[in-house]
C-alpha cells in the first residue's frame, strides 16, 4: 500500500502538516482525535510535551512542505506498489482503496451549545417511547398487509429531531443503555438515535436530519419479510445470504408505496447497504455515487449492531466497536465521514463504562463538548473496585480547570497537580455488577445529584 503518512520527529514540524498519528494513543493527550493541521509553534509546543514523533498525513499536509513530503515519498510509493501485488494476492483482509469521492462539507459551529441533558432529559424519554411505540404498531401493520402509520412516525421523529439538536446526550442515553426487554429496544431506533446526533455534529439541516432519522428509524421493515432461519443465522450460506439482501428491495417497495413517505427517506434506505469500495449491495455502488445520508446511515448501523450483537447478554465496549469501524474506514466507509462519526459520539459516549487513572470505575453520565476526553461521569466504586453505596457525581472538565489555574498560579506543578484522565472503557460482561440503567435515571431524573469528589480538588 502507498506511503501515506510519514513519521516526522516533533522538532522536525512544520506549520500546513497535517498530523493523523500519535507515537501513544489520542486518549492521553488533549489533541482531536480525527487528527489536526498544525497552524502555530503552540501547537508545536504542545506536541513536544507529549509526543517524541507523530505521524503527518502526506496527501493532507499543505504549502511548500506539503511538496516537498510527497516529492520523498514518491519512489518509496513506487517500490510499494510494485510488493503490493505479490503481497495481497488472496489476503482475506480488506485494503483502503483510493475512489473518486467528493469530501462532505462539514460545519461543526451550526447548531447552538447543548443544553444540560436532565433539562432535556423527561422530554426526550416521551418522545422515545412514542417512537418505540410506533415502530411496534410498524411491524404489526407490515405482518397484516395494512398500511404503514408513517404520518405519525415521521412526525414523532421530528419532535425527537428537535429534541436532539437540543440536548444530543439526553438521547444519547437512551441508544446507549439496553433494556431488558429487547424487543422493544430495537437496533432501528438506537441507530436512528446515533444518526440524528452524527448529523447535528456535522451541520446537516434540519430538513436532512428528519430525512436521515426517518430512514434509519425504517430502513429494516423489509426483513418482516424474511424467514426466521434467514434473519437469524450467525453464518449464511451463499444462498441465505442471498435471500437476507433482498430486505433492501422489500423495505424499499414497501416505503415507495407510501404516499407519506419523502423520496430521499426512501434513496437513503435504497443504499443504506452500498459500500464506499462497491462491494455493498444492491446495485454495488460507489464513493460518491452513494448519497452522502445513505453513507452516514450505512456508518451508524454497522456501529450499532458491532455494540449491539444479535443474541449478545451486553452490548460491547464502544471502543471495541471504534476500532472495528476505523479499520474498515476507505474500504466499507468514507474514512472523512467515519472520523467524524467518531468525533460524534466521543471515544466515550455517553452511558460507556470506563476506569479512571486514579483506579475508579465509573460511567460516562454528559459529555464536555468541547472537551470530549474530559465528560462528566458518575463514580460507581472506590479504588478498590468495590461498589460505592452512593455513586457520586465527578466533572473531569471542571476539575481540570481547577487543576490548571493552580500550575498556572504557581500553586501546583504539573507532577504535582494530578490531573485524573480515562484509562480505558470497561466490556460490561467484566462488570455485570455496574447497573448503567440505574445510574442513568439518577443523573436524569433525581432532583437531588450526589456531590462532586471534593479530594479530588487539590487545597487551595
Amino acid at each position: 500500500m502507498a506511503i501515506q503518512q510519514a513519521k516526522v520527529f516533533v522538532e522536525d514540524l512544520q506549520r500546513g502538516m497535517f498530523v493523523s498519528r500519535l507515537d501513544r494513543p489520542w486518549t492521553r493527550t488533549p489533541f482531536a482525535l480525527q487528527g489536526f493541521y498544525i497552524r502555530d509553534l503552540e501547537e508545536i509546543r504542545q506536541l513536544q510535551k507529549y509526543c517524541r514523533f507523530v505521524y503527518v498525513d502526506v496527501a493532507k499536509t499543505v504549502g511548500d512542505v506539503g511538496v516537498k513530503l510527497r516529492k520523498l515519498t514518491r519512489a518509496a510509493n513506487e517500490q510499494i506498489a510494485a510488493q503490493k501485488q505479490a503481497q495481497v494476492r488472496g489476503a482475506a483482509r480488506r485494503i483502503p482503496v483510493a475512489i473518486n469521492c467528493k469530501p462532505v462539507q462539514v460545519k461543526h459551529d451550526s447548531y447552538a451549545p447543548p443544553e444540560p441533558a436532565r433539562k432535556e432529559a423527561a422530554k426526550a424519554k416521551q418522545l422515545h417511547q412514542q417512537i418505540i411505540q410506533g415502530m411496534h404498531e410498524v411491524m404489526v401493520q407490515v405482518k397484516s398487509d395494512r398500511p404503514l402509520p408513517t404520518a405519525q412516525v415521521s412526525q414523532t421523529v421530528t419532535q425527537m429531531v428537535d429534541s436532539v439538536l437540543r440536548s444530543p446526550d439526553a438521547y444519547s442515553w437512551l441508544a446507549r443503555v439496553r433494556e431488558k426487554d429487547e424487543h422493544t429496544y430495537s437496533h432501528s431506533v438506537r441507530a436512528s438515535v446515533w444518526a440524528v446526533v452524527f448529523g447535528r455534529h456535522i451541520g446537516l439541516r434540519r430538513q436532512e436530519l428528519v430525512q436521515l432519522g426517518i430512514a434509519t428509524l425504517l430502513k429494516d421493515v423489509g426483513k418482516l419479510y424474511l424467514s426466521d432461519s434467514v434473519l437469524k443465522a450467525e453464518k449464511r450460506d451463499p444462498r441465505d445470504e442471498l435471500e437476507y439482501r433482498k430486505f433492501v428491495d422489500y423495505s424499499v417497495k414497501l416505503l415507495s408505496a407510501d404516499g407519506n413517505i419523502d423520496p430521499q427517506v426512501v434513496a437513503i434506505v435504497h443504499c443504506h447497504k452500498e459500500q464506499h469500495d462497491g462491494s455493498g449491495y444492491p446495485r454495488g455502488l460507489r464513493g460518491g455515487q452513494i448519497p452522502v445520508l445513505a453513507r452516514m446511515c450505512g456508518i451508524v448501523t454497522f456501529y450499532d449492531e458491532a455494540t449491539n450483537p444479535r443474541g449478545a447478554e451486553f452490548p460491547l465496549a464502544p471502543s471495541k466497536a471504534v476500532a472495528q469501524l476505523y479499520a474498515l474506514r476507505d474500504c466499507a466507509f468514507q474514512e472523512q465521514l467515519v472520523l467524524e462519526f467518531i468525533q460524534s459520539i466521543g471515544l466515550y459516549p455517553t452511558g460507556t463504562q470506563v476506569e479512571l487513572s486514579t483506579g475508579e470505575l465509573a460511567v460516562v453520565v454528559e459529555q464536555s463538548h468541547k472537551r470530549r476526553l474530559k465528560p462528566k461521569v458518575m463514580l460507581v466504586t472506590d479504588t478498590n473496585k468495590k461498589l460505592l453505596e452512593k455513586p457520586q457525581l465527578f466533572d473531569m472538565a471542571a476539575d481540570d480547570d481547577r487543576k490548571q489555574s493552580l500550575v498556572e498560579k504557581g500553586k501546583k506543578s504539573l507532577r504535582d497537580a494530578g490531573f485524573i484522565t480515562i484509562l480505558h472503557d470497561l466490556d460490561p460482561v467484566r462488570y455485570p455488577q455496574v447497573d448503567v440503567a440505574k445510574v442513568r435515571d439518577q443523573y436524569l431524573f433525581e432532583q437531588r445529584l450526589p456531590a462532586f469528589i471534593a479530594r479530588f480538588i487539590p487545597n487551595r
